[in-house]
């Protein structure tokens, strides 16, 4: 994923965690606010309680390929967090992307097709 699409800086997370909309799947939690950007920025949270590091970096790649993958998808505009829940652990790509799309679409920010521009 490119660099000025990242997520990196704890004042980033801070302010996401204190303003932003949160929507819930049993793979992971997302969580939202805009930017005032032209593109989104993605943020990647796994806790040690996951597992060792061998696993969450596993879980990582699977978030950040789901979403390399959906991002021509996704409305542009906001700050993004996934922090993965327990369950996601062991799961196949496809689950972990059919999580990240289902998540996506509840909370709105799901465009039919990439060249649409939100309203």
């Amino acid at each position: 994923m490119q660099r000025h699409l990242r997520l990196r800086r704890n004042d980033d997370f801070a302010y996401l965690r204190a303003t932003g909309q949160v929507w819930r799947h049993p793979f992971l939690i997302l969580s939202v606010v805009s930017n005032g950007l032209p593109h989104n920025r993605y943020g990647f949270i796994t806790s040690k309680h996951l597992g060792k590091a061998v696993v969450r970096n596993r879980i990582r790649r699977l978030l950040r390929e789901a979403v390399r993958q959906a991002h021509p998808c996704i409305k542009p505009g906001h700050d993004i967090a996934f922090i993965a829940r327990e369950p996601i652990v062991g799961q196949s790509y496809q689950n972990v992307s059919d999580a990240l799309k289902a998540t996506l679409q509840q909370a709105g920010l799901w465009i039919s097709t990439p060249g649409e521009q939100p309203s």
